[in-house]
């Protein structure tokens, strides 16, 4: 699965308004509370915040992974969001983090859900990808982008 696949304009939020880590993670995760694919929106918040307590996935370089398990979804959903001028998120690096993916897997399909995650970190290690979507402003563009970069990597 490529994450462009998972990535919907209607799950990319341009310019996210959180001033702290869980409120950038909760604003992601609202966005699934009319998906079908969520049968417990309430779940998916305790898998990927109760994920967060464990280590911060605020990995460096102005970016964050947050995700969590959890049989509240049907199947992988992944939203994507930008924090305009970056926010304290506890970062490995001490940096602030401007770039946040969110996913969240069935607890069943393990195996897709840290490939999904490889891939994004390798997407998201790019110097020149992640100023191109710091530089992006709508979810289209946003979309495109990953959509793009991933044509240069081979199917997991």
């Amino acid at each position: 699965m490529k994450v462009s696949e998972l990535l919907k304009p209607e799950f990319i939020i341009p310019e996210l308004n959180g001033e702290s880590k869980e409120e950038i993670i909760n604003e992601l995760i609202d966005l699934f509370k009319n998906d079908p694919r969520v049968e417990d929106i309430d779940k998916v918040r305790s898998a990927v915040l109760d994920r967060e307590k464990v280590m911060s996935t605020g990995v460096g370089k102005g970016f964050a992974i947050p995700h969590g398990k959890t049989n509240a979804v049907k199947e992988i959903v992944g939203a994507f969001g930008k924090i305009k001028d970056g926010i304290d998120y506890d970062a490995l690096d001490g940096n602030p983090v401007n770039l946040v993916f969110l996913l969240v897997g069935k607890d069943n399909l393990i195996s897709t859900h840290i490939k999904l995650l490889s891939r994004i970190s390798r997407l998201m290690n790019k110097d020149d990808f992640r100023h191109r979507l710091t530089e992006a402003n709508t979810a289209d563009e946003i979309v495109k982008l990953f959509s793009d970069e991933e044509e240069h990597f081979l199917e997991l």
